[in-house]
């Protein structure tokens, strides 16, 4: 079973130039007066690389609507981080004012736990992109075509525990602290790795279940 060609056909410019707009009116939105502005800004300038980088890619390689989706959604997703700190994202406190019942009561949690959350969805959001990435400057075959997308997940997650910790440690005190926002468990790197892996690994199977990763004819 394949894809349907219209779920895999890139989108195009103009959608993904409003696709654009939307973030970047949500981004500065939340970039108005964040918890913490020193984390703020070292929160965001991978975000401001990569969106620089964005029209060069674009031209060489535009996406398809799933790519775009979850590229967009986690865009989000970072950004309310980067606005409260991912320790104090105050996602709790929502659902008991809008929904009458605690997130962390219902599950157990004894920690905020909105950092976990994005790590998981780096690896199940962004894993369309890594396919169609793969498929476009070194297609793999058979098997591989599950594995790899899985493993580059895999390597972003380790490349950015390790810039993180770089940062920290450049930065340290309250900065540094908020940054790596560990919450005082000493796997946190180990478990935010492990989640983004999880996360890319039900991504696969889910485009592999709908087709979408058989090669293209």
């Amino acid at each position: 079973m394949s894809a349907p060609a219209s779920v895999r056909r890139p989108v195009p410019t103009r959608h993904a130039l409003a696709l654009l707009a939307a973030y970047a009116a949500i981004w500065t939105a939340l970039a108005i007066n964040p918890s913490y502005r020193e984390d703020w800004a070292l929160e965001n300038v991978l975000v401001v690389a990569a969106v620089a980088l964005l029209p060069v890619l674009w031209r060489r390689m535009p996406l398809a609507w799933p790519s775009c989706i979850g590229l967009f959604v986690f865009g989000v997703l970072h950004a309310i981080g980067a606005h409260y700190t991912y320790a104090e994202v105050p996602y709790d406190a929502f659902f008991l004012d809008h929904f009458g019942f605690s997130v962390d009561a219902l599950f157990g949690f004894q920690r905020n736990t909105y950092d976990r959350l994005v790590h998981f969805g780096y690896g199940l959001l962004l894993a369309p992109a890594c396919v169609e990435l793969l498929d476009r400057v070194a297609p793999p075959r058979g098997a591989w075509r599950y594995v790899l997308p899985v493993s580059f997940v895999m390597s972003h997650a380790l490349l950015f525990e390790i810039f993180e910790w770089l940062a920290a440690s450049m930065f340290g005190g309250d900065l540094g602290q908020a940054y790596l926002g560990t919450q005082g468990d000493e796997w946190d790197a180990q478990k935010d790795m492990l989640l983004a892996t999880l996360g890319a690994a039900l991504s696969v199977t889910a485009l592999g279940l709908a087709g979408w990763l058989s090669p293209r004819r």
